[in-house]
């Protein structure tokens, strides 16, 4: 056999063992493809039961203020760095802190939800809990809308939601809507969110009760006011809020608030890089003693009651393994006297303190 002709069948070879590669290759990629292209497996739904508890702390929070935060706790990241930034700015005081809040590269919701500090610090020492809420609000916003409502009803039926000097509680048709009493002063409930809706529901895993939110006592109960003048001319301030019980959506600005938070449902988001406190923006950490008074001002003393208990196979957020021990402030919050009052430009209003119901 001549050279020519075993180097033309070695060049044959050769040629075949690249198109069989070659064409392995190309199939392989093409799995990559197809798999690529088929739509991410959607997050598992939540029964009516955990929703109940995630909602359960602030049910029976006013409708904007419920809106807030929701809308806010699509935001956990920037939750976090506004409570750090509330306290380093403890010397501000009502217009001008509120236009320092303005200037902050934060959402609308979270710039709202400053107004009210001791909201602001219980969704930030409770950030497993915010995450959660914040990833329910935006899987299942029905069913989220359906779980306040619920406990409504059960709160109203076990005699602990009524209309008082603080807010006003009235039916439209099947559904419970809160306002203030008087338009330009908010108050907010604090009670036993696992025990006022008559039958107990087991506490969020890990729930860390804050003075000014919690109130060990029967039924609800109200301190200072919040006059909203200050926040309120703002874009984001009080009155841009509502909830739409019918749509199932807060509400900004009259149009349904959709949230552009990138910490749910992208691929940039780990749930690892938030862990005991381990933030990539600011490096911030929950350390320190109790600051502060734990008794609620006007009322009964604050108690960590023997409900704290975790619910074993409850679904938990990206936030989970945060460690919460943190600085906390008493209901005396630092920089709770900055913020404004209604048209008279007035700052807390303590008509309300110590009420219970």
């Amino acid at each position: 056999m001549s050279i020519e002709k075993i180097f033309k069948q070695v060049l044959v070879v050769l040629l075949c063992g690249v198109l069989v590669e070659f064409t392995a290759q190309v199939d392989a990629y093409g799995a990559i493809a197809q798999s690529n292209d088929q739509p991410a497996a959607s997050p598992a739904k939540q029964s009516p039961q955990e929703l109940q508890q995630l909602v359960a702390p602030i049910a029976l929070d006013p409708d904007a203020l419920v809106a807030q935060i929701l809308a806010a706790s699509t935001y956990p990241t920037q939750i976090v760095e506004a409570d750090r930034w509330m306290q380093g700015h403890s010397s501000l005081k009502g217009e001008e802190l509120a236009k320092e809040v303005d200037k902050q590269d934060w959402d609308p919701s979270v710039k709202a939800v400053a107004q009210f500090p001791s909201v602001l610090e219980n969704m930030d020492k409770n950030l497993s809990w915010t995450s959660s809420l914040g990833d329910a609000y935006i899987n299942q916003p029905q069913d989220v809308t359906d779980a306040v409502q619920t406990l409504r009803q059960q709160a109203r039926n076990a005699g602990h939601l009524n209309s008082n000097e603080q807010e006003n509680v009235t039916t439209q048709g099947k559904t419970i809507v809160i306002e203030p009493a008087n338009p330009e002063v908010v108050y907010v409930p604090a009670y036993d969110p696992w025990l006022v809706y008559g039958a107990p529901i087991v506490a969020y895993p890990g729930w860390y009760p804050v003075p000014g939110i919690y109130w060990g006592g029967i039924g609800l109960s109200f301190g200072i006011g919040f006059g909203i003048g200050f926040f309120g001319g703002f874009g984001w301030g009080w009155g841009h809020w509502g909830y739409d019980w019918y749509g199932h959506r807060a509400f900004f600005n009259h149009h349904a608030f959709v949230s552009r938070s990138r910490d749910f449902g992208h691929d940039d988001f780990h749930h690892g890089d938030f862990a005991h406190g381990n933030f990539g923006q600011g490096g911030f950490a929950h350390s320190g003693g109790f600051h502060g008074s734990s008794s609620f001002r006007g009322g009964s003393g604050f108690h960590g009651g023997s409900s704290f208990h975790a619910q074993s196979g409850t679904r938990s957020g990206a936030f989970s393994g945060f460690d919460h021990g943190g600085d906390v402030r008493g209901f005396s919050c630092r920089g709770q006297s900055s913020f404004g009052g209604g048209s008279h430009g007035g700052g807390f209003h303590g008509g309300g303190g110590g009420h219970h119901r």
